[in-house]
């Protein structure tokens, strides 16, 4: 997170110590920023259209809604960063980016975390619909709310202090902030280990379109990516601060495009093209049951499947 300068110019005072990514260029930046726009534009509208046909279908797989949500929002990151490198001098632009950049990525991590769940409660039922997991992870995403706040609330107040210790309060709470989403990112894959115990559980079910494994190896790639970007961020924050002449490499734009977009970008074209709304569908009112494999519910689930294969191939 960038530390506002010690500039007389301001508030908001503009930043005197290195970000990931550094100060836009319009030479390098613009240009690629401008490709992952088209590409986040692209997703959006695939996610969106998917969301809209399902909907006709009477199913709403709102994650679909979500990411294209989601992309919409990346959307505007890369606007902005194509803006902030044509006016350099403009501060509110800067914290505009790093609330964007850093509030959009944990989306990701929490469809990871719905899908590691739906995993879980299929392979090993007597431990994912526990009532006690299921307030766990509710609690979890409240915190998640939490923890946006206070991150949008010192990004946007250091920004606006020249005082030290209200600064490296800041840092502090950023540190935190950054920490719970990294764990957060590796949740998922914390789920999936008792989903997989050597004792197979005699009520095991399926659900949705494709083999569990597959299910699981889809989570495994985009839950790797997450923790790839959580982890980065996490420990570039926990790095000394550099100045903004003398860059880490971290630091550098290289680091910024394959450490951030680049692994989302991935996440969101094999969400797309494994049809992850066919993949991870279950029955409507599975969350009262506490059952996958209802009769009634699996025939509207393969029906819906069949329904939306035959759309995709004619």
């Amino acid at each position: 997170m960038a530390s506002p300068s010690r500039s007389p110019q301001g508030p908001p005072y503009a930043p005197d110590t290195a970000s990931v990514g550094g100060v836009p260029s319009k030479t390098l930046d613009v240009p690629v920023t401008a490709v992952f726009l088209f590409i986040y534009v692209c997703l959006a509208a695939t996610n969106i259209t998917i969301f809209r046909l399902n909907r006709r279908r009477n199913h709403k797989f709102i994650i679909s809604g979500l990411l294209g949500g989601f992309c919409n929002v990346r959307t505007i990151t890369c606007s902005l960063r194509i803006a902030w490198a044509y006016n350099l001098d403009n501060v509110s632009l800067v914290i505009a980016a790093e609330i964007l950049l850093n509030a959009g990525t944990l989306l990701i991590y929490f469809v990871n975390v719905v899908f590691a769940q739906r995993i879980l409660r299929a392979k090993q039922p007597g431990i994912g619909w526990e009532r006690w997991l299921s307030v766990a992870l509710k609690s979890l995403y409240a915190v998640i709310g939490v923890v946006l706040v206070m991150t949008i609330s010192t990004i946007v107040l250091s920004f606006y202090t020249l005082d030290q210790h209200t600064r490296s309060v800041c840092r502090d709470i950023y540190l935190f902030g950054t920490s719970y989403l990294l764990f957060i990112a590796v949740l998922p894959i914390a789920l999936l280990l008792p989903a997989y115990l050597p004792k197979r559980s005699p009520n095991a079910e399926q659900f949705g379109d494709g083999t569990t494994e597959l299910k699981t190896l889809i989570l495994v790639v985009t839950s790797s990516l997450g923790i790839t970007i959580a982890g980065f961020r996490a420990g570039t924050t926990y790095m000394t601060p550099m100045s903004i002449t003398s860059l880490a490499w971290y630091d550098s734009k290289a680091s910024f495009y394959c450490f951030d977009f680049v692994p989302e970008v991935l996440v969101l074209l094999l969400f797309v093209i494994a049809r992850v709304d066919l993949l991870f569908i279950v029955p409507g009112d599975s969350s009262k049951t506490h059952c996958y494999s209802q009769l009634k519910g699996l025939e509207a689930q393969n029906d819906f499947i069949e329904s939306c294969q035959s759309g995709v191939s004619g």
